[in-house]
């Protein structure tokens, strides 16, 4: 049986349409876990955070206990997941602070990869990434397309090199080209699921 994990990052709730195009594609069952990231807040990675993250458990306050604690946890559902979707809207150019903060509590060395004599090795092994990312203008295949080039860097540094990515673009750009562009991402997005 298949576990997947779901990541939401868009703070528009219902109105997202990468939420929307993940619930219309993906039937959530008793393998799936789904964290709305907007929702579901996790802290910015900070001095706090990042002492948490790198510091000998005996040597953490509460607080950072907790973080860690939620970090290995996040780290455990990815772990898991053989297959990851991820809802990425462009927000100046950019993925939403919420997916970043995911990102900064998972990667972390000795856990999610490590460092060799060869370079990085990825730690996080037999997990497929679908990136559903929702776009007002039309960005792709250009120098203001930063999510995709990150997004591939980031997954393929912890481990996770078969990525496809599923675009949704021309959403603010008019009622027939933001439903031709639905449309064909929700075909697409069916076929990778």
């Amino acid at each position: 049986m298949s576990n997947t994990l779901v990541l939401k990052s868009s703070i528009l709730g219902e109105h997202s349409s990468s939420n929307q195009l993940i619930d219309q594609v993906f039937q959530a069952n008793s393998t799936t876990t789904v964290r709305d990231l907007a929702v579901d807040t996790l802290p910015i990675l900070d001095l706090n955070v990042a002492s948490a993250l790198r510091g000998s458990e005996d040597e953490l306050n509460d607080e950072q206990k907790a973080l860690l604690t939620l970090s290995n946890q996040l780290v455990a559902e990815l772990k898991a997941a053989d297959t990851l979707i991820i809802g990425a809207p462009m927000y100046n150019f950019m993925i939403p602070t919420q997916l970043k903060n995911w990102i900064d509590l998972i990667t972390r060395a000795g856990v999610t990869f490590t460092y060799t004599e060869n370079g990085p090795l990825g730690l996080v092994e037999n997990t497929k990434a679908i990136i559903v990312t929702t776009r007002g203008g039309i960005h792709k295949d250009t120098d203001r397309d930063a999510i995709h080039g990150y997004l591939k860097t980031l997954l393929g540094f912890i481990g996770i090199t078969d990525v496809e990515f599923v675009f949704a673009e021309a959403l603010n750009m008019g009622d027939e080209p933001a439903d031709l562009a639905r449309k064909a991402a929700q075909q697409e997005l069916a076929a990778l699921i």
